[in-house]
């Protein structure tokens, strides 16, 4: 037997609760009687009366009464086949995790905050699937697109600037990447790219893969994490000691938000640009406002159980307990006057 709402049956803790204040009606009951009328006399006075069937129709009560308390938790028993589908969009997040998203423009770093963002986005998914792409100098797939959602947070925990060996930003690499994952998707729901970056680039040209996103309906949405003061990078070594990040002439660099080519990426693709702030990423706001609203396509059909409900048949066996009781009560009276 399956129950829909099991959570109810804790009401069946009323049944024991009922017996002994049962039992002690019936005690009362037969003192008080017999006070007024000798057990000898009982059958003249009053013929249709016996204890035993007052007992009788006590215990047929408690028995509709548990009856009806199991019904609430919606028995079920006996079930079908039924395919559901799945509806919902492809969101991959492409995170910059180069050094330069060490600087604390952004407490404690940009990275921090860019990951705080990302969790209070997963939390308003209606059943999307998310994925996770780390690009630096290169780029790695660290999670596909998954509805498992925990996973998806574990390792977005892990992502860190040791996540990509090579050094620098390529952002067009990370869009190629990204490019090829979604060829590979026949959902027909929207594709949303989230590239959350300060914009640097340090080789290609990003603006390259506007035609093939625009071929394949990959909507880009872009977050700029940063000032465009800038803010230098703080480093710690092996050793415990912190530094400052500095370029192959010894300069200490100062990383600035590069926002130009995010707008412009944004804006052919059919997304938006947003410029992060200290503690607000931006990305509930973009699910609410503008990917919410987007089509979602067939990402995953099952077959599921559907149970077939059986509480009907405790509803009319409480009924026909109570309507028997009752029968037997008025014949009783009856036959008592």
């Amino acid at each position: 037997m399956h129950w829909a709402h099991p959570e109810r049956l804790v009401w069946l803790w009323i049944v024991p609760l009922l017996i002994p204040f049962l039992a002690w009606g019936l005690a009362t009951h037969r003192r008080r009687l017999e006070r007024l009328i000798h057990s000898q006399l009982h059958r003249c006075v009053i013929p249709g009366y016996s204890h035993a069937r007052r007992r009788t129709g006590n215990l047929s009560w408690l028995l509709a009464v548990t009856l009806l308390l199991l019904s609430l938790a919606q028995p079920q028993w006996g079930f079908h086949w039924q395919k559901v589908e799945h509806k919902g969009l492809n969101i991959l997040i492409a995170l910059d995790v180069s050094k330069s998203m060490l600087a604390q423009d952004f407490k404690p770093t940009r990275l921090q905050q860019a990951k705080w963002g990302i969790k209070d986005l997963v939390k308003s998914l209606q059943g999307d699937r998310i994925g996770l792409l780390l690009f630096a100098g290169a780029s790695h797939l660290a999670c596909p697109l998954t509805f498992d959602y925990d996973a998806f947070m574990m390792l977005l925990d892990d992502a860190s600037v040791s996540s990509i060996p090579r050094g620098g930003t390529a952002i067009e690499r990370a869009l190629r990447h990204a490019i090829r994952i979604f060829q590979k998707d026949q959902s027909g729901a929207d594709r949303v790219l989230i590239l959350i970056t300060d914009g640097e680039d340090h080789e290609g040209s990003p603006s390259s893969c506007i035609p093939e996103l625009k071929k394949l309906r990959i909507k880009l949405f872009a977050v700029g994490v940063g000032t465009p003061e800038g803010e230098l990078i703080s480093v710690t070594d092996r050793h415990g000691n912190t530094s400052y990040l500095k370029d192959r002439h010894g300069n200490v660099v100062k990383s600035r938000l590069h926002e130009d080519i995010l707008e412009t990426l944004a804006l052919e693709t059919g997304g938006v640009y947003v410029r992060a702030v200290p503690g607000d990423l931006g990305l509930t706001r973009l699910y609410e406002q503008r990917l919410g609203k987007l089509h979602k396509g067939r990402i995953k059909s099952r077959r599921v159980r559907i149970y077939h409900d059986r509480y009907q048949i405790f509803v009319a066996a409480a009924l026909m307990l109570l309507a028997v009781e009752a029968w037997s009560a008025g014949r009783r009276n009856q036959r008592g006057r």
